[in-house]
């Protein structure tokens, strides 16, 4: 299964580790997150800046999203029917 983020990019549901709402306050331990990984080069950011409203910490990359964590957590997780 894979999930859209937003601006074209695709990623497999199963290297998902967390998806996090980082809509306005952000609390401290994701600015520290966020941080860490611009540090080590693995953030993505796949948003306009100042409309990031998801964070998806991956197993080797981070990524900002500008489709919130609820429709991202619902696109991950929703089983489509075959017909």
């Amino acid at each position: 299964m894979y999930i859209h983020l937003g601006n074209n990019h695709i990623i497999s549901a199963q290297s998902v580790v967390a998806i996090l709402n980082i809509e306005p306050p952000i609390a401290e331990d994701l600015i520290d997150i966020i941080d860490t990984a611009k540090m080590d080069k693995k953030l993505i950011n796949i948003s306009k800046k100042g409309k990031e409203k998801a964070l998806i910490v991956c197993d080797n990359k981070v990524y900002l999203s500008p489709i919130s964590s609820t429709t991202l957590y619902k696109r991950a997780f929703s089983h489509y029917k075959e017909v």
